[in-house]
C-alpha cells in the first residue's frame, strides 16, 4: 500500500474536533492564547497582543507549504483552543510529522492534547497509511518532550544547532518517532488513561 499525502480533514473525538484551520478561528484562538508568551515561548511567533496579530499567525500556518493546519475545537465549549499540524509528509517513505502545536493554557494537561494526538495518529497510521510519525521540539522545551513521551513516542536523538529561534539564538532539536507497529499498544495506553 502506498501512503497518501495529508489533506484537510475533520476528525471528531469525545472531547475535541480537529477541523481545517481557517481565518474564522482567529477570535477563539486569540481568546485562548492572546498575550500568553509562555504558550508561544518555543514557537516561531511572539504571543499575539491583538486579534490582528493572531490573524497573522493563522495566515502563517495557512501559508506554510506542506502544512495541513487543524484547529483544535473543544467540544464542551465549541471554541477553538489550539492548533496542531501534519506536515513534511513523504508518502513514498511513509512518514509524516506532527507539530506546530499550541494550546491555550486552560487546557494544558487535560484530555485535549491526548485526544487530538490520538485522532491524528489514528488518521496518519490508518487512513493515510503512514509507517512512521515524527515529532521534534526544542531541547529546552521539557514540557513538550514529556507530552510526546506520554504518547508512547521513542526518543531518536538530538540534532545540534538545528534551527534558529525567533530571538536569534540556536536551538538543538530533539527528535521522537512512533512506528505503525508500535501504535496499537500506545493507542491502548492512551485510551485507558482517558
Amino acid at each position: 500500500m502506498t501512503a497518501k499525502t495529508p489533506a484537510p480533514v475533520t476528525l471528531v473525538g469525545t472531547h475535541v474536533r480537529l477541523e481545517p484551520l481557517a481565518p474564522a478561528h482567529t477570535a477563539d484562538l486569540f481568546q485562548a492564547v492572546g498575550g500568553d508568551e509562555e504558550v508561544f515561548r518555543w514557537l516561531g511567533w511572539y504571543a499575539p497582543e491583538t486579534e490582528a496579530q493572531m490573524a497573522d499567525i493563522v495566515a502563517g500556518y495557512l501559508g506554510t507549504e506542506g502544512c495541513v493546519a487543524l484547529a483544535v475545537v473543544e467540544l464542551a465549549s465549541g471554541q477553538a483552543v489550539g492548533v496542531t499540524c501534519l506536515f513534511d509528509a513523504n508518502p513514498a517513505q511513509e512518514w509524516v510529522e506532527i507539530g506546530g502545536t499550541f494550546y491555550g493554557r486552560r487546557v494544558w494537561r487535560s484530555a485535549v492534547n491526548s485526544e487530538a494526538k490520538r485522532l491524528l495518529l489514528d488518521h496518519a497510521f490508518g487512513e493515510l497509511g503512514m509507517g512512521r510519525v515524527m515529532w521534534k521540539t526544542d531541547h529546552l522545551n521539557e514540557r513538550s518532550q514529556a507530552a510526546i513521551r506520554r504518547l508512547g513516542a521513542q526518543y531518536e536523538g538530538t540534532f545540534r544547532r538545528a534551527r534558529r529561534r525567533k530571538d536569534g539564538s540556536w536551538r538543538d532539536s530533539v527528535y521522537f518517532s512512533m512506528l505503525a507497529d508500535e501504535w496499537p499498544a500506545a493507542r491502548q495506553r492512551l485510551v485507558s488513561r482517558g
